[in-house]
């Protein structure tokens, strides 16, 4: 599940953002990115819901990013928009959380969980600015 179709277009879309004079709308980052325009809605209002970006209504309203791209790491990104931190495998993440309590007899649970840690310690400090290099 790490990188689903919405962490995806919200990485574009704030690519797109960063590079941006002035704030723009869904319509034009829609056509721009050829992203379906009410999907590409959502994700702008769940990056602005957790002021990664800032929306601006009116007739030159739109979107625009609110921190620098150095401020904007990929985990807080792929968390907005999927509304949990990402994933690599659907296990819990912790002995505790074992939704079928086997995590005690689990001979893969040790290792899953070790690299899932290394994923968020690597998407948190991976930024936008990152990525625009």
């Amino acid at each position: 599940m790490l990188i689903t179709r919405a962490s995806e277009y919200a990485i574009l879309s704030l690519i797109v953002l960063s590079k941006a004079s002035a704030p723009m709308d869904s319509e034009t980052l829609s056509r721009e990115l050829s992203i379906p325009k009410s999907f590409l809605a959502k994700i702008l209002q769940a990056l602005a819901k957790k002021e990664i970006l800032k929306s601006f209504k009116g007739v030159h309203g739109g979107f625009s990013l609110a921190l620098l791209p150095k401020d904007i790491s990929m985990l807080e990104v792929m968390s907005a928009v999927e509304g949990k931190a990402p994933a690599v495998f659907e296990c819990a993440p912790s002995r505790e959380d074992c939704p079928s309590n086997r995590a005690n007899i689990c001979s893969i649970w040790p290792f899953l969980n070790k690299l899932q840690g290394k994923i968020d310690l690597f998407l948190a400090e991976l930024t936008l600015a990152d990525i625009l290099e």
